[in-house]
């Protein structure tokens, strides 16, 4: 790692979100001084623990109000900081995106276009430390089976399957992360590090998150799978691993391209609901065994979920190739069992 210069304060956008108040907290505890943007900076809930890390660490955490789709709405914030840690992009579920465009797609391509205006204009700035998502790698599971080598899943694919129409949200990360790539080939005063998380779990910090890694989660939590778990598979990391990543990409002098950050192995549900029963056995929501692939056939358009998702996903499983992020970045991934029991126990106790 480089001798990094702490003097100099760092963007964090979305501050208050699943992984940004986690990054802001880490950014803090190493004795950084941090430029934060949220949607309002008046006390809520969603405000409220970065209010609290404020007031910990006095002098060294700033909040900025900024909206991803207005343009120099991050010109503020962004002033004097050496490094941007472009965090802040709405994650939904399917089920919960009603208009792709409008409630994913442009939040992530305007905004990212937006955050990249405001570095234009900051001349300290030199290094971006983009959070993008396992999904501007391959749209959906059998994208991973059929076309790439050995069926294993490496960073130099690119989504070429997503569409505003089918995985919008993948399509929205794949079409920011490549708007971002164009503008850091464009100049040479800043250089570009990408981030490709799978879905992220642990505790959360702040309330009401509207991460859809959370919602999917709280469905296994609140029984919905208590007749048996779907055979749906996730690649999985740590939130608490995914900051720490973000710091390293900053501080590696020698970091560069993107970085999948996921644990080797795919995580069920079923693999999930048998750690929560270690430590809640008598529990009756959480699902004892797996179910069978023709209920969810046959029931899972009444869920929302299209014969065509169910057809590239149920049952695939596949291996990740995280080696760059665990040689270059050095991130050590805790195990899957302490991420979710510490993710469940953050739902039981929820913040705020």
């Amino acid at each position: 790692m480089g001798d990094v210069d702490r003097t100099a304060p760092v963007l964090v956008t979305g501050g208050s979100g699943f992984v940004g108040s986690h990054l802001v907290l880490r950014l803090l505890e190493r004795g950084y001084r941090v430029h934060a943007t949220v949607r309002s900076t008046a006390d809520s809930p969603k405000t409220r623990p970065l209010s609290a890390m404020r007031d910990r660490f006095p002098g060294r955490l700033d909040l900025f109000a900024a909206d991803l789709l207005v343009e120099g709405s991050f010109d503020e914030a962004a002033r004097g900081c050496a490094t941007v840690f472009h965090v802040a992009s709405p994650f939904l579920m399917p089920e919960k995106i009603k208009d792709g465009r409008r409630d994913v797609v442009e939040p992530a391509l305007l905004g990212t276009r937006n955050v990249l205006g405001s570095i234009e204009r900051t001349p300290t700035v030199r290094r971006l430390v983009f959070t993008s998502t396992v999904g501007a790698i391959f749209g959906d599971y059998v994208d991973v089976l059929e076309t790439m080598t050995d069926q294993v899943l490496t960073e130099e694919y690119v989504n070429t399957t997503s569409t505003v129409a089918n995985n919008p949200y993948h399509y929205a990360k794949t079409v920011a992360e490549q708007a971002a790539w164009e503008a850091a080939k464009a100049q040479d005063r800043w250089r570009m590090v990408a981030l490709n998380p799978g879905l992220v779990l642990g505790p959360s910090l702040t309330p009401a998150s509207e991460s859809g890694s959370l919602f999917l989660l709280e469905e296994l939590f609140k029984g919905y799978f208590f007749y048996g778990a779907p055979d749906f598979s996730f690649t999985t990391v740590d939130v608490r691993d995914v900051a720490d990543a973000h710091i390293a990409a900053a501080e590696n002098e020698d970091a560069h391209g993107r970085y999948i950050l996921a644990a080797e192995t795919m995580s069920s549900f079923h693999d999930m609901a048998r750690v929560l029963r270690t430590a809640h056995p008598r529990d009756l929501r959480l699902p004892r065994t797996r179910l069978p692939h023709w209920p969810v056939r046959l029931l899972g358009p009444a869920f929302g979920l299209t014969q065509d998702y169910i057809r590239k996903h149920l049952g695939i499983r596949f291996r990740v190739d995280n080696s760059r992020s665990r040689t270059e970045l050095g991130v050590t991934y805790r195990p899957f069992e302490e991420t979710i029991l510490d993710h469940h126990r953050a739902w039981r106790t929820p913040t705020g």
